[in-house]
């Protein structure tokens, strides 16, 4: 049997309930929540099923090393005296990133270097030989964390953020991060059992993201690699037994995804993306003006989107933001509709009140995912006042 360790996913700051309780459904242990992160526990299997099948995180670290740090020469002691040897070869590779938050040290960049130093040193003086930088494909890819003054060394074993699914390959001027879209619909409750639609649908991260929670389809099946697989333990039959077993829990769609867009680029780049992701089947775009569009059928509707924030866009945002409540209000009776926006003025001019507020952030931008519910009724809705 495989040993359980410690493990840390990363994530955007609001999705660490999400993250939580993808986890325990997964099967993980000792589940706890932090800001932007949530510690587990499980085993090396668990590890490639968290990074194959988790849709909230961005990176999962595995803790390997904790310490009190008091100054830059103490780091590097400390990293110094560690064994390496189990985790690289002194003719592999390296790269190393660090987070801080302290007083005592400020620059990441800094201490990112020192650690590398160390541990090349350590190499050199043991072995006659020294492991590489490489800021690409490295063998090994190290994180060091610092908070005050206590200091941990993890593991990354994702590699590249865990957004980049590898499905897409045509993105528009301001693409939503798909962690972010997954986020948002599991955040707006959305279980696969009505129609979906995203109405400003971009290069269609949040109809891809949709279906694959509609199918329960693992977010990260067509990456094409993560880090642990350059790891000296690397295992790919478990990696490849881990896999099936998540396809197995796969289950059938049978309601319609719907995306618009008003330019015909945002249509063709979404297309190209639900083919790479083999969406076709659930999946149907048209090149609409939501403005122009009314629900089709009597069905319950449910709708997530992120319009522009006027950050790149030449747009009356007041006269938007209004368009966007009025044609709610008066084409979509029997709709949820939820939509992202960090442009917190225009949100006044929706001209509808949301029966749902949340605080995120679209990255550095501090947002609101905001619900209103249009009632069924007459054509002009009754909405909430």
């Amino acid at each position: 049997m495989e040993e359980n360790f410690t493990m840390v996913a990363k994530t955007l700051f609001g999705f660490e309930e999400l993250l939580a309780n993808e986890l325990t459904k997964l099967g993980a242990q000792d589940v706890k929540k932090g800001v932007r992160n949530v510690s587990f526990s499980g085993d090396k299997g668990f590890m490639y099923k968290a990074n194959l099948g988790l849709r909230t995180a961005v990176k999962i670290l595995k803790p390997i090393h904790s310490f009190i740090v008091n100054s830059e020469k103490d780091l590097y002691d400390k990293i110094y005296a560690m064994d390496w040897e189990p985790y690289l070869k002194s003719t592999g590779t390296l790269a190393v990133d660090a987070t801080i938050h302290s007083d005592l040290f400020t620059h990441s960049l800094y201490i990112a270097q020192k650690t590398k130093d160390a541990i090349v040193d350590k190499f050199r003086d043991t072995t006659g030989q020294r492991p590489n930088v490489d800021l690409k494909f490295p063998d090994l890819k190290i994180n060091v964390h610092i908070d005050r003054r206590q200091c941990t060394i993890s593991l990354d074993s994702s590699g590249d953020s865990l957004h980049k699914r590898g499905y897409k390959t045509a993105t528009n001027i301001a693409p939503i991060n798909e962690v972010l879209a997954a986020g948002l619909i599991m955040l707006s409750g959305w279980d696969g059992q009505t129609d979906f639609m995203d109405p400003m649908c971009g290069s269609g991260t949040m109809l891809i993201e949709a279906a694959m929670i509609a199918c329960n389809i693992p977010p990260n099946l067509m990456r094409k690699e993560f880090a642990f697989e350059r790891w000296q333990d690397w295992d790919v039959d478990l990696f490849e037994k881990i896999e099936e077993s998540l396809l197995k829990k796969t289950r059938d769609f049978h309601h319609k995804i719907i995306g618009y867009d008003k330019a015909p680029s945002a249509v063709a780049k979404t297309k190209d993306n639900v083919k790479n992701a083999q969406l076709e089947d659930f999946i149907e775009v048209k090149h609409e003006d939501f403005f122009k569009t009314q629900k089709g059928g009597e069905e319950k509707l449910h709708m997530v989107f992120n319009p522009p924030y006027g950050e790149r866009l030449n747009i009356d945002m007041e006269q938007f933001y209004k368009d966007i409540g009025d044609t709610l209000k008066q084409n979509y009776p029997g709709t949820d509709a939820w939509f992202i926006t960090s442009n917190l003025d225009a949100l006044k001019h929706v001209g509808l009140r949301p029966s749902r507020k949340i605080q995120l952030f679209n990255a550095k931008l501090e947002s609101r995912l905001v619900k209103y519910v249009m009632y069924e009724g007459s054509k002009k809705g009754k909405y909430m006042k």
